[in-house]
């Protein structure tokens, strides 16, 4: 692995390692926790579609997985038939959908992290024990998630809390996931384009916007943000409102 890519064989996999792989020709990635003995448990919008806006566009641009026909299912996964969405448990094979395999990197420095321009890879954020990582995706496979947000609580923002027991409180921010952060980020860009007038090449434009993008990434990594906190588990699960307000008060405090 490195900055050009996080690929691995399946021989290198650990348990308790946040594993992701790309669809649709890169244009967006699927993660999970690897937990063992062929598995991954990983979560998803409804009966089995892995990401989606809720709207017609699911049917063109986002695919399902795993995705068998009632004569031929796995008998390795969970049936998402009947489910309305929400943590299950596939098998490898079922989970990389044909895809490559990479693992997502945890405690990178942020010279690393900026080369990765690609959001959704790595985290200055450190990772806890696996056993821990363990405990957290085996308790949400039988207790769930919450309800799905692509922005705030999809398949990358259920890998990283297992992996680090991090939850954003706040309403107004994206959630932890760094693919929702880039395209944040690349509208952030986007939207300061009127500094164009500051330079008069394409090359200097080029590089401000690039700039632009890679301190938003930066800013919204849940390694680098103020506005999270260590919540377990099984408190997360229980009383996510309660959760929530008590550690706003909390952080107001250290404020």
């Amino acid at each position: 692995m490195g900055v050009l890519s996080n690929k691995i064989h399946r021989d290198q996999l650990k348990p308790g390692d946040h594993i992701y792989t790309w669809r649709n020709a890169y244009l967006y990635a699927h993660h999970g926790i690897y937990v063992g003995e062929g598995k991954v448990i990983h979560f998803t919008r409804a009966a089995g579609r892995e990401i989606g806006t809720g709207t017609v566009l699911d049917r063109f641009i986002f695919s399902s997985s795993p995705s068998h026909s009632s004569e031929n299912p796995c008998t390795s996964c969970d049936d998402p038939s009947g489910r309305d969405g929400g943590v299950m448990s596939s098998c490898l094979n079922c989970f990389l959908s044909g895809g490559d395999l990479y693992r997502f990197e945890y405690g990178v420095n942020p010279a690393f992290f900026i080369a990765k321009a690609r959001g959704g890879t790595c985290t200055l954020a450190s990772s806890d024990p696996s056993e821990d990582v363990l405990h957290r995706a085996f308790f949400l496979l039988q207790n769930g998630f919450g309800s799905y947000c692509l922005f705030k609580n999809n398949c990358e923002d259920f890998a990283i809390y297992c992996k680090t027991g991090l939850l954003v409180f706040t309403s107004i921010s994206v959630g932890r996931s760094g693919q929702a952060a880039s395209i944040f980020s690349a509208a952030s860009a986007i939207a300061c384009s009127p500094a164009r007038y500051l330079t008069t090449t394409f090359s200097g434009l080029s590089a401000f916007g690039a700039g632009i993008y890679c301190l938003h990434r930066l800013v919204c990594d849940i390694g680098i943000r103020r506005d999270v906190s260590k919540v377990p588990v099984e408190r997360l699960v229980d009383r996510v409102g309660l959760v929530e307000s008590e550690v706003a008060t909390e952080m107001v405090k250290r404020d």
